[in-house]
């Protein structure tokens, strides 16, 4: 299993930031997911679920998302989401948006990827800590980098 917690602090407002998590924004922080679909809507948010086709060179794979955790006041927003990839990984993170100022905002990051079988635990343990966390450098990243396009900074 590999787990992370990364935090960022951004020089951006937390409505703005918020936004970038919605589901007609969320292509733009994950280019390579290139269907996003709603495929049952709960009230609250949790329980929701999507259907999302995700692009890794040539092969696509489709998986449901599932919505574990969503909680939004002016102060903090929380999402929560989980999903079985490839019927090999266990994936759960979630994104967490603090207001520190009124245009910053602290980003926390966070989940883990857990093989389901012998083959995701064997692939898991190739692709190694050091890679994750390219990944989930790159995905802050991005996220910072369309925050601030959007804040027009």
């Amino acid at each position: 299993m590999i787990k992370w917690k990364e935090e960022r602090l951004m020089e951006t407002d937390i409505e703005t930031v918020w936004t970038l998590f919605s589901d007609e924004q969320i292509q733009n922080i994950m280019p390579k997911v290139k269907e996003h679909t709603l495929i049952h809507k709960e009230d609250g948010v949790v329980g929701s679920k999507y259907r999302q086709k995700y692009e890794e060179g040539k092969r696509v794979e489709t998986y449901t998302v599932h919505v574990l955790g969503y909680e939004e006041t002016a102060e903090e927003k929380y999402l929560k989401l989980g999903f079985v990839l490839a019927k090999m990984f266990d994936i759960t993170f979630s994104f967490t948006l603090i207001k520190a100022a009124e245009s910053q905002t602290v980003f926390i990051y966070e989940g883990r990827n857990k093989g389901v079988n012998f083959a995701g635990r064997t692939l898991l343990k190739l692709g190694g800590e050091k890679n994750n966390k390219k990944v989930v450098d790159d995905f802050m990243d991005t996220v910072q980098a369309e925050a601030s396009k959007s804040a027009g900074q």
